[in-house]
């Protein structure tokens, strides 16, 4: 490919918070290390659509404290054929992008890879996701502040359920990963999580009862995953009040609400180390790659194992939730 001179920036997919912090990062460490940068906006529609600015130091001030994302992202279904790929590839051509910066979650990961290997185009991936769902590394971007969203909604409904002796299932986001439910009930002090993870296992609902969860308690705080394999929030409650109607029951649905807000200082600091570390991996001449953090240090992760490859959840934190809620 020879040596890279530009590089250029997307975010694609649902926004995280601290993506901005991101940008920045990607965008600073770009410049110092003498590289011109292009901020794409609208993701990958926007290489389509020729959305390409010239971005400076100053393009990315007074940003790192703010949650979405100043370029934009956008569902694309353009790019998911071979056809706009191409358009996509003559876009960065005529502006002189060398290399792309992708942060997104998995599907836009996915993109990448795709895009990479039909055009020899080094890329790589930033972790934004507050699903926390991608393998190769410990947390994503975004994952922290919803975490910590979810524990300031689930104080709150706590006060209501306590109220009124209540139990309350509360549907947290995640798609098909159950890290936000598992982490966000063990941060709350809720009774139980019901994850998507163990769906096929047991029946969760059942051994929520059996094991005698409100023996001890007026009320009862249940996070629910989002999921088809879950049912989500609703399913559960339209069950307690078929299966068990001495309960009294209600459903708080989190939804969008987890995915906005100012990032904490662990997601900027996270985003600002992926960022720098995405243009050390340029300069290695590294390509689709996904940056990671193992054991607080960088990693870089092949892009077919960070798509491809499970995230386990640690039973342990099952059993600490389990443990802590009788």
């Amino acid at each position: 490919m020879g040596i890279v001179k530009c590089v250029g920036i997307l975010t694609s997919g649902g926004d995280a918070p601290g993506m901005n912090a991101a940008i920045r990062a990607v965008t600073r460490a770009a410049i110092y290390n003498g590289l011109q940068v292009k901020g794409i906006y609208r993701g990958y529609k926007g290489l389509i659509t020729d959305e390409i600015v010239e971005f400076k130091s100053q393009n990315v001030s007074n940003i790192i404290q703010l949650g979405g994302t100043i370029l934009k992202t956008a569902r694309c279904k353009e790019f998911t054929t071979p056809e706009g790929r191409k358009v996509a590839y003559e876009a960065m051509q005529r502006h002189g992008i060398d290399a792309l910066v992708v942060i997104g979650g998995d599907g836009s990961l996915t993109g990448a890879r795709i895009f990479a290997q039909e055009h020899n185009v080094p890329c790589i991936g930033l972790p934004g996701t507050i699903d926390n769902d991608l393998y190769g590394t410990d947390t994503t971007i975004g994952y922290d502040t919803a975490l910590n969203t979810i524990l300031d909604a689930v104080d709150k409904i706590r006060d209501t359920a306590t109220s009124h002796d209540r139990l309350f299932f509360v549907e947290v986001m995640g798609r098909d990963a159950g890290f936000l439910a598992l982490n966000g009930a063990i941060a709350s002090g809720a009774e139980a999580a019901i994850i998507p993870e163990f769906n096929t296992e047991v029946d969760q609902l059942e051994e929520l009862i059996k094991s005698g969860f409100r023996k001890s308690k007026n009320s009862s705080i249940v996070l629910v995953a989002e999921s088809e394999l879950t049912g989500g929030a609703m399913h559960y409650a339209e069950r307690v009040k078929n299966e068990h109607p001495q309960y009294d029951v209600r459903v708080t649905i989190l939804g969008h609400v987890q995915r906005g807000g100012s990032p904490t200082a662990h997601d900027r600091i996270l985003a600002s180390r992926l960022g720098a570390a995405a243009i050390d991996a340029i300069m290695e001449d590294q390509r689709n790659v996904m940056i990671g953090i193992e054991n607080d240090e960088i990693v870089y992760v092949p892009f077919s194992k960070a798509i491809k490859n499970d995230k386990p959840i640690k039973r342990e934190l099952v059993n600490v939730l389990r443990t802590l809620s009788i």
